[in-house]
């Protein structure tokens, strides 16, 4: 019986790349006229109210309010607008057949899924919440595991922990810049300085728990809030829930 030599120096030779899935939050530009003049004022307009939050950050744009205008939008147009606003076109979501072969040809990808969009949000006796221009997320609740994540180890800046199919405990502070992440609801029983997205995967009913309220970001269902140089004094440092109601974001006070 003959048996084939391996040359053991290659078998043993690392590889050069390794292609793997993860988990990232894309913030969505979602398109509603094919004008690049309107959509430059109000693009313009949000990323100011949004101070540097999203500064070359990778984004996914969402066609599906102008499905129907085939030719209409210029991509390399709107290529460029998003480029000198410091965002990353990175693909299109919700597009028709022929707006993705054009998003193709620009070297946009095509995109299925995605995190964020922008919507209402409100605080409790705040008299000028954030404009309202994005419909109401879909009702669906995503499915959890009864493996509820826990983390015990502070969650330093850069870094992300994420709860997949299930609910997320974080015992330590989440600083500026870290990012925690749920399919379920969130619990933060620390101060809580980075990001908090929970209910990920489109779970409208999920909440945010926290016990020190001074979050960077927060978000339910891809409906989120930036907060700009500081939270709010009235829940600034307290304990909050955050969740949905209807179509807002609202961030109620712990009694």
């Amino acid at each position: 019986m003959q048996t084939e030599a391996v040359d053991s120096s290659t078998s043993q030779q690392s590889t050069a790349v390794d292609l793997k899935g993860s988990v990232f939050t894309l913030p969505i530009l979602q398109i509603r006229s094919t004008s690049i003049g309107a959509i430059k004022s109000e693009l313009e307009e949000r990323l100011n109210n949004a101070l540097k939050f999203f500064e070359n950050a990778p984004v996914v744009i969402d066609l599906g309010k102008i499905s129907g205008a085939e030719d209409e939008l210029n991509f390399s147009a709107l290529m460029q607008l998003m480029s000198e606003n410091a965002l990353i076109p990175v693909g299109i979501r919700n597009g028709s057949s022929q707006q993705n072969a054009l998003a193709i040809s620009a070297g946009l990808a095509i995109l299925k899924g995605g995190i964020m969009q922008d919507t209402h949000s409100q605080t409790p006796d705040t008299d000028t919440p954030h404009k309202k221009d994005n419909p109401a997320p879909e009702t669906k609740t995503a499915k959890t595991s009864s493996a509820t994540k826990v983390v015990t180890s502070p969650v330093r800046s850069g870094q992300q922990v994420y709860a997949m199919g299930t609910d997320l405990i974080v015992l330590a502070p989440v600083n500026p810049g870290a990012e925690i992440i749920a399919d379920g609801n969130i619990h933060v029983y620390a101060p809580m300085r980075g990001r908090a997205l929970a209910g990920v995967q489109g779970d409208v009913n999920a909440r945010i728990f926290c016990q020190n309220m001074e979050a960077e970001l927060i978000s339910v269902a891809g409906n989120f809030r930036v907060f700009d140089e500081t939270v709010p004094a009235n829940i600034r440092s307290k304990s909050v829930q955050i969740f949905l109601e209807g179509e807002r974001l609202m961030i109620s006070p712990l009694k």
